[in-house]
């Protein structure tokens, strides 16, 4: 399956809390963190509910 990069580019103060948590469930605790996940419909669907936060990209 295809993997994504997955930066957090600006802080989840002042956001709702269903973001905050979403970005939890990432992993993605801290600003500038970075994940490589698996591209699956579930973990798309969460990136694009915080994808004004994130800097995404395509791994090799």
């Amino acid at each position: 399956m295809k993997k994504i990069k997955i930066t957090l580019v600006k802080s989840p103060i002042d956001r709702p809390e269903r973001q905050k948590l979403t970005l939890q469930a990432l992993g993605l605790n801290k600003t500038n963190s970075t994940r490589e996940v698996e591209a699956t419909p579930q973990v798309l669907g969460m990136v694009r509910k915080v994808t004004h936060l994130l800097k995404i990209e395509e791994s090799k």
